[in-house]
């Protein structure tokens, strides 16, 4: 009795439950926490997320299904759908993606060095999300096209920008660029330069430093700057019909041709579309996430 006494650190030994059952799953569920209300703010969160996110996509969802499964694989695998889905979610991948290294590169200049400018610099990384995007598409237009101030330039070159898919890229870059250097940017400010200077006293060259000190706690943030500019970008509209030529079979979007379609008054075709363009967006976040996931409980922080 006294060992029994010690292990459980108090006069009596631990009891079960009283019934001889285990407790419900919720109160097994919900942790003790100093803070009161939980379940007021849980009731909250879900209604709020429900009201603005579960239940449109889930009526998006019921009048795709009451097409029929045969229209709806129809419409789904329409050629000129397909190509639009192709465009979009390819120019988004792409700008992610040089979003993520430029990105990457302008957050650590602003973290690691002093010049003179920086906070004018620092300012305008944020112009994108003040900006409305068709004043965006109409610049970049401007700035691209064969007479503009930067295509007239291109053009004996024979390299094209606007109306091409290559203006798109550039449009969904414009866009997306905050979303990665913000998410990056705190957590380069918590890398401690002793790391660095640790590294560089080891022997190790600034090219071992880079990419195996320094990018290792990079990841999850790089990761999640990435999946913000993909979904920022794939359903980008005002700032890419302009620079975009909206040829279909050529530069025509995936949201482009949703609102052709309403315009129409094809709402099977225009719902069947957000649907599959839903579908693969939450496909391919959800990938993200799960490698997201993996990289922090292999670098041991976060769970």
């Amino acid at each position: 009795m006294a060992e029994l006494t010690t292990k459980t650190g108090g006069g009596k030994p631990d009891q079960p439950h009283k019934s001889g059952k285990k407790p419900p799953f919720w109160q097994a569920w919900r942790k003790p926490s100093i803070l009161p209300g939980f379940g007021l703010t849980l009731g909250f969160s879900v209604a709020y997320l429900s009201l603005l996110i579960l239940i449109p996509l889930m009526v998006l969802m019921l009048h795709a299904v009451g097409v029929g499964p045969a229209r709806f694989w129809q419409l789904a695998t329409d050629p000129r759908l397909a190509h639009a889905l192709q465009v979009s979610f390819f120019s988004a991948i792409l700008a992610a993606l040089i979003n993520v290294v430029f990105g990457g590169i302008v957050a650590w200049v602003l973290v690691r060095y002093r010049f003179p400018g920086r906070r004018l610099v620092d300012a305008m990384v944020d112009l994108p999300f003040a900006l409305p995007t068709a004043v965006a598409g109409i610049a970049l237009t401007a700035l691209y096209a064969p007479k503009g101030w930067i295509g007239a330039w291109l053009m004996p070159l024979d390299i094209r920008i606007a109306f091409t898919q290559a203006g798109i890229v550039v449009a969904l870059v414009f866009i997306g660029l905050p979303f990665v250097v913000r998410t990056i940017q705190p957590v380069i400010e918590e890398i401690s330069r002793e790391q660095e200077e640790a590294a560089a006293t080891l022997g190790a060259s600034r090219f071992q430093t880079v990419f195996r000190v320094l990018l290792p706690g990079l990841q999850p943030a790089i990761l999640t700057g990435f999946s913000l500019a993909f979904a920022r970008a794939v359903g980008e509209y005002g700032s890419v019909i302009f620079i975009a030529g909206n040829r279909p079979y050529s530069t025509e979007i995936a949201p482009l041709l949703i609102f052709i379609k309403l315009e129409e008054f094809d709402y099977s075709a225009a719902t069947v579309l957000a649907t599959v363009m839903m579908l693969i967006s939450f496909v391919m976040l959800l990938i993200v996430n799960l490698i997201q996931t993996r990289t922090r409980r292999r670098y041991g922080y976060g769970s």
